[in-house]
């Protein structure tokens, strides 16, 4: 039976927990429960403090588990990447008072509050910059203000938070963070079924099927428009001067391809969404 480390609460949990019913399996209904069972898939999920779900799996206490990428790394446990999940998306950046860092080197011998102090440390090691580290466990921003640091490591979607407190981005991207598949050393059985599964769910999410019908001429106009994954699908009709097509679409470009074929002579173009898919 494989054992999934899922996180209990937090930004990942809700999504998390979509995934794994859309990828058909059974999770919990109770928010109380900490371990449930799915005999149907064979696998029995574990639901864990997110930051704790890398440690687990790391260790070989679990099979396979759902987190961020930031709180693997900084985990520093043995578990490793398997694959992104396409959700959770987070960028770290260093930010301190306006005009008084440029660059990493203007860190060194400072003080930098932080929440990873792994995944900072690692960092900074890896730029040769040496510094005090700061680890809170919340509120880093407001860190400088008070005295604890001299900048700070953290989390940062528009920055406006950040401004606030008097501060600004600097420096390079730390990390480009999201939600990932994570397992141990070794590949325990049942995991490429899982991953193949969490992958038709992220295709469901991200693509829509398009059906149309088109003049057989415009075949070669209309694929250079929507190509799918490999190549549209293309049907003779009744009326032998025209077609159905079914392609797979991106859903971000739904309605601009469905612009740009009726401008090209496409008509009846149906858009449906996917629930589940293997490619």
């Amino acid at each position: 039976m494989l054992r999934i480390a899922v996180p209990n609460k937090g930004s990942l949990s809700e999504t998390a927990a979509e995934y794994l019913r859309e990828a058909g399996y059974h999770g919990r209904r109770d928010p109380k429960e900490l371990i449930v069972s799915d005999p149907r898939n064979d696998v029995e999920f574990f639901y864990l403090r997110p930051r704790d779900i890398a440690t687990y799996v790391g260790s070989g206490a679990l099979d396979v588990g759902i987190t961020g990428r930031d709180l693997l790394i900084d985990s520093g446990s043995e578990a490793r990447e398997l694959a992104p999940l396409g959700f959770a998306a987070s960028t770290f950046r260093f930010a301190g008072p306006a005009e008084a860092f440029h660059d990493l080197s203007d860190l060194v011998g400072r003080r930098v509050a932080t929440s990873y102090p792994g995944l900072v440390g690692g960092f900074l090691a890896d730029h040769g910059v040496q510094v005090k580290l700061v680890k809170l466990d919340g509120a880093v921003e407001s860190a400088v203000r008070l005295g604890v640091a001299d900048a700070v490591a953290d989390v940062v979607e528009t920055g406006s938070t950040l401004r606030k407190q008097g501060l600004e981005i600097f420096g390079p991207v730390i990390l480009q963070s999201e939600a990932v598949l994570i397992t141990g050393p070794d590949t325990p059985a049942g995991l490429d079924v899982l991953h193949r599964r969490l992958q038709g769910v992220m295709v469901a999410r991200q693509y829509v099927m398009m059906d149309y019908d088109l003049p057989a001429h415009l075949v070669d106009e209309a694929a250079q428009i929507a190509g799918g994954i490999e190549s549209p699908t293309v049907s003779p009709m009744r009326d032998p001067a025209w077609v159905a097509v079914r392609v797979m679409v991106p859903r971000e470009q739904t309605n601009d391809v469905m612009d740009r074929l009726y401008e090209l002579g496409a008509r009846a173009i149906l858009v449906t969404p996917i629930h589940a898919a293997r490619l």
